[in-house]
């Protein structure tokens, strides 16, 4: 975890979110190359069982509040597979036209979503299937003891690859915020505005601004310092997706639409709409509440 935020020190010194084009790009590979070996060795799993694990039920648990608990939870990790709304409208303003950025960005997201759910039930179903009561929160630790180990190292370097590039893409619209509101607050600071500029023989020019130096060292500080922490992967992807689903993927987008059309209130449409915000929102907050349970839980133990 500490080298990982070492990596993120020096990574988070890109300016923006416009030039994480080829960090973008390598992500997205390796989350489809691990998310493929994963696939195909549940899989290849149950073939080798010869019979399919587990059962409709899921896996079970010595109390009925405990399995509330357990589906608190994995609904937050659902939540939490689907967060690309955080950076939809930075991806958009990257797109150039014709054809129109919201075109463009449509066929983008239906195609993204149609993949990663087809991994996402793939690996899911075939992860339990091929292990049952005895399924691991990580799919591929429940391989670490079988041939061959080579492709299991390789699925676990695309992870980690995945997650550098992950950690920055998500990272870049909330820097830009926070240092385009302090830069205009404070516009004739020169700590804050000051570029410095550096070239190595060999290499580009690199400026390096004292402000983005200072903000984004301390914010990857600081995530690294809660992550070695709360190092419980389900427990904490649950939490994240918990809290950020309903307000950011739901909500602001119903409202958005809201206004853009100019929805009359208690038609048909507004009501539809109302009432599956407000769904979303009880799930959301069903999965928060299991998530932080979990989390306690794990830590207390």
């Amino acid at each position: 975890m500490l080298l990982f935020g070492v990596v993120q020190v020096v990574l988070s010194q890109i300016p923006d979110f416009h030039n994480l084009q080829w960090l973008s790009i390598v992500a997205a590979i390796m989350s489809v190359s691990y998310a493929s070996i994963g696939f195909a060795l549940g899989f290849a799993q149950v073939i080798a069982n010869g019979f399919v694990k587990g059962g409709i039920a899921g896996v079970s648990a010595y109390r009925a509040a405990d399995k509330v608990w357990n589906v608190s939870q994995a609904l937050g990790d659902i939540a939490f597979a689907y967060p690309y709304s955080l950076i939809l409208l930075e991806i958009q303003d990257t797109l150039k036209s014709p054809p129109s950025e919201s075109k463009s960005m449509k066929k983008a997201s239906t195609i993204a979503v149609v993949v990663t759910t087809f991994f996402y039930l793939c690996c899911g179903g075939f992860g339990y299937a091929a292990f049952g009561e005895k399924t691991p929160g990580n799919l591929l630790t429940g391989f670490g003891f079988y041939e061959p180990y080579w492709l299991i190292d390789l699925a676990n370097a695309c992870i980690v690859l995945h997650l550098v590039g992950g950690y920055q893409v998500y990272s870049q619209p909330l820097f830009a915020v926070i240092e385009n509101w302090i830069a205009e607050k404070y516009p004739d600071n020169r700590f804050l505005n000051k570029n410095l500029t550096y070239k190595f023989p060999r290499l580009p020019g690199f400026q390096l601004n004292l402000l983005r130096l200072c903000f984004r060292t301390i914010y990857v500080i600081s995530t690294t310092t809660i992550a070695v922490m709360f190092p419980y992967f389900n427990q904490v992807i649950g939490l994240v997706g918990g809290f950020g689903f309903w307000p950011l993927t739901v909500y602001f987008p119903v409202e958005m639409y809201f206004k853009q059309k100019n929805i009359e209130a208690w038609t048909i449409k507004w009501i539809m709409l109302r009432a599956f915000s407000v769904l979303c929102f009880l799930v959301t907050a069903f999965a928060l509440i299991g998530s932080v349970e979990g989390l306690m839980s794990a830590r207390l133990s």
